[in-house]
């Protein structure tokens, strides 16, 4: 079969999953003999990672809904036909959906969607998603049956493709080594959260569960965001300096992830079936999560995961110091996690999955 020529667009000028999993297939699908590149805005984060991950990129002002947008967007897509393009959010949609309008559709759009807030009901909707694009992909069957619950969307043209990792690297690691390596305490109980500083993250609500937990509970953060200075002040005013490490963004998150006992992420919106999540739980991390779009798709309560409510940081104290003192329990729960994900998040299945995909859609199978 002759190799696909594919184009992602992304407006979106921050950095997290979304734009992970754009880059981490992109490279899947290159290493398989495929023509990828990105188009985004030059000042975008994805941008600048793009290179990191061997990804060709090209800037482009698509980060608003305006004419010179559109005119750009155009100019773009007139050099792909032939090929297939794959767009992930609102703007950049719109943008590609109006292009390719304008020049006659010479190539099909496929619509992904990451995150679970809700798409507005309406005929504008309806035509972006079920008209202009010849598929629609979700990150999660959450996602995919709110797109056909909640709008109406059909059914058959959605498929749900989860993010996949890498289990062969994402594994248990010695946690002794890590923690040496960062500094970290050896005589302490690790909780960790690894995801943007957002705040439908939870993050202030993982902080003001440590206020009830004992002192040889600690909490590590990963990762950096918006929400950075309201947190740091939020954790000086409740007494927290010497208990919480806020490590901003790492380049490789796997060995934090093996200097931790367990991980929270507490999100209480917005969530499809969350990366970091995933890679904790190949970890063999017992989590603390919340069920929240895609969430319960990975987290089976008492199985895989312990649920609790979000915005409740009561709860969330309760489970993590159930975890703290119950070794069996750890250990139980992150052996299951990991065995779920190494047979529902298979890197090279989310590969297959989306080779396949564009191959139907562009009629190069």
């Amino acid at each position: 079969m002759a190799p696909l020529r594919i184009v992602h667009t992304e407006s979106s000028l921050g950095w997290g999953g979304q734009e992970m999993r754009i880059l981490s297939e992109a490279q899947g699908l290159m290493r398989r003999g495929h023509e990828v590149k990105i188009l985004c805005p030059p000042q975008a984060r994805i941008y600048a990672e793009a290179a990191n991950w061997g990804v060709p990129v090209v800037g482009l002002p698509i980060e608003k809904k305006r004419p010179r947008c559109l005119r750009a967007m155009a100019a773009a897509l007139r050099e792909n036909r032939g090929g297939v393009v794959n767009t992930h959010s609102s703007t950049d949609s719109w943008l590609a959906a109006l292009a390719l309008a304008i020049l006659g559709r010479p190539v099909p759009i496929v619509r992904t969607r990451h995150i679970s807030a809700p798409v507005p009901r309406g005929p504008l909707s309806r035509w972006l998603y079920m008209r202009a694009a010849a598929r629609v992909v979700t990150t999660g069957e959450a996602l995919k049956q709110q797109l056909v619950k909640y709008n109406g969307f059909s059914e058959s043209r959605i498929d749900s493709v989860p993010t996949g990792i890498d289990a062969g690297r994402f594994r248990p690691g010695e946690r002794k080594a890590s923690r040496a390596r960062f500094g970290l305490p050896q005589d302490r109980i690790l909780v960790g959260i690894v995801a943007t500083l957002r705040s439908w993250k939870g993050h202030a609500f993982l902080i003001e569960a440590m206020t009830r937990l004992p002192g040889h509970i600690e909490l590590v953060i990963i990762g950096d965001g918006p929400q950075r200075e309201a947190l740091e002040r939020r954790i000086a005013a409740l007494g927290l300096k010497g208990r919480v490490r806020m490590q901003g963004q790492q380049a490789d998150v796997l060995p934090w992830l093996r200097a931790l006992d367990l991980f929270a992420l507490p999100s209480f919106a917005n969530e499809g079936v969350p990366q970091a999540l995933v890679q904790a739980m190949l970890c063999e991390l017992p989590c603390v999560t919340t069920p929240v779009g895609g969430i319960p798709e990975l987290a089976e309560h008492e199985r895989t995961a312990l649920l609790v409510a979000p915005r409740d940081p009561a709860a969330l104290a309760a489970a993590i110091e159930r975890l703290a003192g119950n070794e069996g329990l750890r250990r139980e729960l992150g052996e299951a996690a990991r065995k779920h994900c190494v047979e529902g998040y298979s890197y090279e299945r989310m590969l297959d999955r989306m080779e396949t995909i564009y191959r139907n859609v562009s009629g190069n199978s």
